[in-house]
């Protein structure tokens, strides 16, 4: 509907947008993501958070978090540091939570693997493990191949520890390769 001359237009918005002011839901958007980082914020380690470059009213909104039990009270104290986080320069923190996350993701995608190998090893036994030892030369095949038909008789038998020891071993072996890389 085009504006009428009644009705207020703002023709410098209309023009540009960048110096338009934000609505009401991209106001609440932005704050409700500042909540969801003071919640991932205080999930951090303290030893972390001394190397952000945080005011003095955050720290001590964060030290109060400590003896408030109640979810409720904790919600709004979510509020309260998102607050507080709206002051701050949040770049050094999300790029923090983002290397963990990566790490997190990097950690998974290992554990994973050990799986698939420790499933492999079992199933196929003698052709995974010459692929195994491709892989990763360092590895002692005797203990692995020992290893291996312990677990073949156990799955058999429905019992899970040398499985266990299985992926055990291959974690041990496969983080001392990779750190050797």
């Amino acid at each position: 509907m085009p504006p009428t001359d009644d009705a207020p237009f703002d023709q410098d918005a209309a023009q540009n947008p960048d110096t338009a002011k934000p609505s009401r839901g991209q106001i609440k958007r932005e704050h409700l993501a500042l909540q969801a980082l003071a919640e991932q914020l205080l999930a951090l380690p303290r030893q972390l958070l001394e190397g952000l470059s945080l005011s003095e009213a955050t720290w001590v909104a964060i030290h109060e978090t400590a003896r408030i039990k109640d979810q409720r009270a904790l919600r709004r104290h979510y509020k309260r540091i998102a607050n507080c986080l709206a002051r701050e320069n949040t770049e050094p923190l999300q790029a923090l939570l983002a290397q963990r996350e990566a790490q997190t993701r990097a950690a998974t995608a290992r554990q994973h693997e050990l799986e698939r190998w420790r499933e492999r090893l079992i199933n196929e036994g003698d052709a995974a493990l010459a692929e195994l030892m491709a892989a990763y030369p360092m590895s002692d095949r005797q203990q692995l191949r020992n290893l291996v038909r312990a677990a073949q008789r156990d799955a058999g038998r429905g019992r899970p520890e040398a499985s266990r020891r299985l992926f055990r071993h291959l974690r041990e072996q496969l983080s001392a390769a990779a750190n050797q890389d």
